[in-house]
């Protein structure tokens, strides 16, 4: 059986610069900053002082009310973006056969609120003050099993923790799934709502985060000289690929073509890239040959870009290595800078964003690029949101622990 078509056709996202595909875009295009002092807790003790919150979010918008009090708020997040999703691609008013439907949704910590709180209760009250809701609000996969049961999506079923590549991962392996032929629809991507006091001093104590506390809207920089650290964001993507034939027959939009995944792991530390970029380079170049495609015919890159001094110095050196000298002709943007990083789902929202790039020609900017870094030392898109006549652009999403995920989006052309 020959490979299938793989496209997109349904966008979902809950971000800090706007609830919805539209909304979010557009905050894209101006360059607007979600990233101010945090209000989730009181976060004078801590080292950072601030992150990228999801704001005026409102989860009975898309989900009904008792179930809303039964769900943890990344579970709130992944199910509205699901909703989103399904809506954008017509697939609400569609009869598909969901026996030929799955989900892959991942995320990185989960339940962590509820775990957090049901911890304060256990030791204030005792374990009678338990809900019996814990443990299905605090674990990683009930994002993906709800939009699962809600939806009738009776096909593969998958959550995915991989860290900061854990969204891209989903939607990478959603499309193998769909191209070896096992599924015509699945719906993938991350969900993650880390920005509570536990998560959020683990990593402080880490020093992965930046301490620009006096400037927080300046926080996240990526590739500038003077970055100091990633901003921590929550939020979720969640994409809807289709068997292109599938998508035809019921005359959907599609958004783009998802036709190169590359997934390989560091094999070097829990925390920190291996420093010549080895596993950013292998993973580049796997999702170009599963794409078929030489490294000059892309034009853009998304890259993961934290803003922390080492990924970004090491992502850079590894472009340049796989592109050559083509590299030089390359835009490249971090959309990280506006949203902050969304750990399990910054890999899902960043390729939503590289297929709207793809999509509409539009090059979304850097903010807060003020500085350039010799060691850093691309064209970076920084000066507003650019036009460029293009069909192909990567997106890379790099996770601790050493996994590496980059996808290849393409135009579409019937």
């Amino acid at each position: 059986m020959s490979e299938q078509r793989v496209v997109v056709t349904g966008l979902g996202v809950v971000t800090p610069i706007g609830l919805g595909i539209d909304e979010f875009w557009e905050g894209l295009k101006e360059g607007r900053n979600g990233v101010s002092k945090i209000t989730h807790f009181d976060p004078t003790d801590y080292r950072s002082h601030m992150a990228a919150e999801v704001k005026d979010f409102d989860p009975t918008d898309w989900i009904d009310e008792k179930s809303v009090e039964r769900m943890d708020r990344f579970v709130h997040f992944g199910m509205s973006s699901s909703v989103m999703a399904l809506n954008d691609a017509g697939l609400n008013t569609f009869a598909f056969d969901g026996n030929r439907a799955g989900v892959i949704i991942g995320s990185g910590t989960g339940g962590a609120i509820t775990i957090q709180d049901g911890y304060s209760k256990l030791n204030e009250k005792g374990p009678k003050s338990i809900s019996p809701f814990f443990i299905s609000k605090s674990l990683i996969n009930m994002a993906a099993c709800l939009v699962s049961i809600t939806y009738g999506l009776k096909g593969p079923l998958s959550a995915p923790c991989v860290a900061c590549s854990t969204g891209a991962n989903a939607i990478g392996d959603a499309c193998r799934i769909i191209q070896r032929g096992d599924a015509d629809i699945m719906l993938a991507g991350g969900a993650e709502a880390s920005i509570n006091s536990l998560p959020f001093a683990g990593f402080c104590a880490a020093r992965s985060m930046s301490t620009r506390n006096d400037c927080v809207e300046k926080a996240s920089r990526p590739f500038d000289k003077n970055r100091d650290g990633f901003v921590m964001g929550e939020g979720a993507g969640i994409v809807v690929l289709e068997r292109l034939e599938h998508a035809l027959s019921r005359n959907a939009r599609i958004y783009a073509e998802l036709v190169g995944y590359g997934n390989m792991a560091d094999a070097f530390h829990f925390t920190a890239p291996e420093p010549g970029g080895d596993g950013m380079i292998r993973v580049m170049r796997a999702a170009l040959n599963d794409a078929g495609i030489d490294p000059q015919e892309v034009k853009y890159i998304n890259a993961h870009g934290t803003s922390t001094v080492l990924n970004d110095k090491v992502e850079s050196s590894a472009v340049m290595e796989v592109f050559g000298d083509h590299s030089k002709h390359l835009k490249i943007s971090s959309i990280k800078s506006m949203i902050g990083h969304l750990l399990a789902a910054a890999g899902a929202v960043e390729f939503a964003a590289t297929v709207m790039s793809v999509h509409t020609g539009k090059l979304p900017p850097t903010i807060n690029y003020e500085e350039p870094d010799p060691e850093c030392p691309l064209d970076y898109v920084t000066n507003g949101v650019e036009s460029i006549d293009f069909e192909l652009a990567l997106s890379n999403s790099f996770g601790f622990g050493g996994g590496n995920v980059s996808l290849i989006v393409k135009k579409y052309e019937s």
